[in-house]
């Protein structure tokens, strides 16, 4: 106990303060997550100031008075465990804002919470989640999901450089579905998107994955965002190639404090395209039988988002604003300020066959 007194005194001297000293708050919070997670402390439960103004408390109540008192089921959750990564994509609305990783037991906790809540479908993403410990905590993340939590669906969203085949022999029997970044198939405009890293092809390198998630019995989904560099290419016949199970294609979008504004670690403006262009580069690929289109509208609010300290991300006004974490409060008091439009995440296809299993592949 000796150690919350003076947490305490400090979450107090901030509250008097305000925002003078809400940027010494923010870089001490993975400091106290720290020593929660090792001595065994109760998480202090304050709200932090964010920048661009309002603070997660503004964005609960916001969501408060949106979201009614129907209770929100964590069916599909996409857990961003580290923001790290060896890319540096223009256009990334999740930014290497900090390198924070919860302790693995930590995570767990968390996941076994989400399960217990009614999650059926986790999907780990970054910044880049091969990046920490070489992907040995992310394996260990998806056995446990898989072998313990038995969820019907564990999937990575990943660039892929970092993936080696001796992951998928510890790993592979234990993942539904590895989808690869590609936002196109010619390597100089990869380069000039941020996706270009030394010697390692990002196309080729596609080729090898493709190859490995037949082998290991893995379904294998492309995600591309559209942009000013990419928006007119065509790729119709690349993608028939590979014969992903699904190739999301999402709109290029602005989020505040992480691509845009003050505070970003990106400046995306320059990539963004307008709905029509989005459009065209649609209608151009409708006979791709696995496009699932997803416009700035349909994604911004329709997937439930935590972050590396286990927080949900309320995305509604433009920003990510956090709720507090699952490991303090648990899942039903914390998924009330996430902002998730559950309506909008079945509209556009949210919930469909996920398993491996259930897909029925022809390896």
């Amino acid at each position: 106990m000796w150690l919350l007194e003076p947490l305490a005194f400090a979450g107090r001297l901030l509250s008097a303060l305000g925002g003078q000293l809400g940027s010494l708050w923010d870089s001490l919070l993975p400091l106290c997550l720290w020593l929660r997670a090792t001595l065994g402390l109760a998480g202090s439960d304050r709200a932090q100031r964010q920048p661009g103004g309002k603070g997660p408390e503004g964005a609960r109540r916001e969501a408060e008075g949106a979201g009614g008192d129907q209770p929100l089921t964590p069916t599909s959750v996409n857990y961003h465990f580290t923001r790290q990564c060896n890319y540096k994509c223009g256009f990334c609305f999740h930014t290497a804002k900090t390198s924070f990783v919860l302790p693995l037991e930590e995570a767990k906790r968390g996941l076994r919470l989400l399960q217990e809540a009614g999650m059926e479908k986790i999907n780990f993403s970054g910044g880049e989640p091969f990046i920490y410990q070489r992907g040995e905590y992310l394996g260990q993340l998806v056995k446990f999901c898989k072998e313990e939590l038995r969820l019907p669906s564990v999937s990575i969203v990943s660039n892929g450089s970092l993936v080696r085949e001796r992951w998928f022999k510890s790993y592979g029997e234990y993942l539904d579905i590895l989808a690869i970044s590609c936002d196109s198939f010619d390597e100089q405009v990869n380069v000039l998107i941020g996706r270009g890293q030394g010697k390692i092809n990002h196309v080729e390198n596609l080729q090898k994955l493709r190859k490995w998630c037949r082998d290991y019995r893995v379904a294998f989904k492309i995600n591309s965002v559209i942009n000013r560099f990419n928006v007119g290419e065509d790729m119709r016949e690349a993608i028939k190639a590979l014969n992903p199970v699904r190739w999301k294609v999402f709109q290029c979008l602005l989020i505040e404090g992480e691509n845009s504004g003050e505070g970003a670690v990106r400046e995306a403006e320059r990539f963004l395209i307008s709905d029509a262009e989005f459009e065209a580069f649609l209608d151009r690929h409708r006979e791709v039988s696995c496009l699932v289109p997803e416009s700035n509208q349909k994604m911004k609010d329709s997937y439930l988002i935590l972050d590396e300290y286990m927080r949900f991300l309320n995305c509604q006004n433009g920003r990510k604003d956090p709720s507090r974490s699952i490991l303090d409060v648990g899942v039903e008091e914390a998924i009330k300020f996430s902002g998730f439009d559950e309506k909008m995440f079945l509209k556009r296809g949210g919930k469909y066959v996920w398993s491996k299993a259930a897909l029925r592949l022809d390896w």
